[in-house]
């Protein structure tokens, strides 16, 4: 067996793709004829969420003492979810009427990819999931009265071209891709 079927076992990809599959095909179809950001926001936490879950193995020691590095393995795994996730609801948006334009799709979907990054650094890979659902259950409740502040919190609502929410974005995808590579989830 190849050393990219054992990774992908090891951390249960399989059965995160197909959980990240029916949320996102499932919150489409539920609300296929009033997609919105906050729609948006809500599938791709849940595609995270569900695919951040594996960011670490069962055994943290036989993870370090692999032949092979695994920091090219971990940017790769958390890629892989971000563009998966992003993919996904850009996929299943065209079918139906109404539509979010792509960069806010981009934007969101590598943002939290990055927050499940610095999850899975700070609190254990098994906790990857925690920081991009905190996020999204505080993004709606933000005011909305034009403060940088305000952009930066609720960044994953805010409209395509905002420079605030976009630069959030950024910071969290490179800080999380970043200590989730070099160091990998917790202990």
């Amino acid at each position: 067996m190849r050393w990219a079927a054992l990774y992908a076992r090891s951390r249960q990809l399989p059965a995160a793709f197909t959980a990240l599959l029916v949320a996102t095909a499932g919150l489409w179809f539920l609300t296929r004829d009033s997609w919105s950001p906050v729609l948006v926001m809500l599938t791709l936490t849940s595609a995270v969420a569900v695919a951040a879950i594996g960011l670490s193995g069962q055994d943290a020691d036989l993870d370090r003492s692999a032949a092979l590095p695994w920091p090219v393995r971990r940017f790769a795994h958390l890629a892989l979810i971000g563009v998966v996730a992003g993919a996904l609801v850009l996929g299943v948006q065209e079918l139906g009427t109404s539509a979010v334009a792509a960069s806010i799709i981009v934007r969101d979907a590598a943002g939290l990819a990055g927050l499940a990054g610095l999850a899975a650094t700070i609190a254990g890979g098994q906790f990857g999931w925690t920081l991009p659902l905190a996020w999204c259950a505080i993004s709606p409740f933000v005011p909305h009265d034009g403060s940088t502040a305000g952009r930066v919190t609720a960044w994953l609502l805010q409209p395509a071209g905002t420079p605030a929410a976009t630069w959030t974005a950024v910071v969290l995808a490179v800080a999380g891709a970043g200590t989730y590579t070099a160091w990998g989830g917790r202990r």
